[in-house]
C-alpha cells in the first residue's frame, strides 16, 4: 500500500469532498493508481466519483463491519480513472455497531491492510465530525491533507483538529502526520480572507500548501454531472489548481509522476 492520506476537517462545507475526488482524479491523470475511500454517510464523493450510491451492493459499511473484504466493495469511476470504496446512508449506522466490535479503531487499517491491489494513493474523505469514522480514518493514515477556508473561525477550528491528530499519533498511530494546510474556496477580492490566509502562513509555516484552490463554479457544477471537476472542464481555474496541487503533493513526497504527464 502507498501513501494513505486522510482529507479532514471537523467543520462542515469546507471542501473536503470537493478536494477529495479532483485530488484522486489528478493524482490519477499524471499516471498514479489511487483508491478514494468514502467515509461520509451522505455518499457525496461516491456521487461525484459517478457512482449511484443508492444501488450499491456492497459499500464501505459492509466493509467495517466485517461483512465483506475490501476488493469486494471496491468499485470503478470511469469518469475520475481510480477506484473508489464507496459509501450511502448504511454507513450512519456504523458508528453505533462499532463501538462493540474488536479493534474498533483499527476497522479500516485492517482492511486496507488486506487489501491484494496495490495502490500508490489511498485517500480517505472523512465526516464533517471527529467520530469513530474520523478515527478509523486517522489510525490508518500516513497524514492528514486539511481542507480550509481562509474565514474567521478557521483558526480555531484547526488548533481542535491539530490537538486530535497529536492525541492519535500519541495513542495509535505513529506514523499519523499533517501533511499540510489546503487553503480552498478563496477568493482574493475579500480582505479578510487575505488577512486570515497570512495568519494561517505565519502559525503553520511550509505545512500550508503553496497551491491555493480559487473559488470556482466549474468545480461546484461538476458533481451533478457524476465527475471530478479536472475531468468535467480540465481547463477550468479550479480544475487546474487541484492539478497542480497534486504536483505539488508529489513534490514534497519526493516523488515523480509515473507518467510525464497523463492525458
Amino acid at each position: 500500500m502507498g501513501h494513505v492520506f486522510c482529507i479532514a476537517n471537523q467543520k462542515g462545507g469546507v471542501g473536503k469532498t470537493t478536494t477529495s475526488v479532483n485530488l484522486a482524479a489528478a493524482l490519477a491523470r499524471r499516471g498514479h493508481r489511487v483508491l478514494l475511500v468514502d467515509l461520509d454517510p451522505q455518499g457525496n464523493a461516491t456521487m461525484g466519483s459517478g457512482i449511484d450510491k443508492r444501488t450499491l451492493e456492497r459499500s464501505v459499511y459492509q466493509v467495517l463491519v466485517g461483512l465483506s473484504g475490501l476488493e469486494e466493495a471496491t468499485l470503478r469511476s470511469e469518469s475520475g480513472g481510480y477506484d473508489v470504496l464507496p459509501a450511502n446512508r448504511e454507513l450512519a449506522g456504523a458508528e453505533v455497531e462499532l463501538v462493540d466490535l474488536p479493534r474498533r479503531e483499527f476497522r479500516l487499517r485492517d482492511a486496507l491492510a488486506a487489501a491484494p491491489a496495490a495502490y500508490d494513493f489511498v485517500l480517505i474523505d472523512c465526516p464533517p465530525s471527529l467520530s469513530l469514522l474520523t478515527l478509523n480514518a486517522l489510525t490508518c493514515a500516513h497524514g492528514v491533507i486539511i481542507p480550509m477556508q481562509c474565514e474567521y473561525y478557521a483558526l480555531e477550528g484547526l488548533s481542535d483538529l491539530a490537538n486530535t491528530i497529536k492525541r492519535v499519533h500519541a495513542n495509535l498511530n505513529r506514523d499519523l502526520r499533517i501533511v499540510g494546510l489546503l487553503r480552498v474556496m478563496f477568493d482574493p477580492r475579500v480582505t479578510l480572507q487575505q488577512q486570515v490566509s497570512e495568519e494561517v502562513q505565519r502559525h503553520f509555516g511550509e505545512k500550508v500548501f503553496t497551491t491555493v484552490i480559487p473559488r470556482n463554479v466549474r468545480l461546484a457544477e461538476a458533481p451533478s454531472h457524476g465527475m471530478p471537476g479536472v475531468v468535467f472542464d480540465p481547463r477550468a481555474r479550479g480544475a487546474l489548481a487541484y492539478l497542480e496541487f497534486a504536483a505539488e503533493l508529489e513534490r514534497r513526497l519526493g516523488m515523480v509522476a509515473p507518467l510525464a504527464e497523463a492525458h
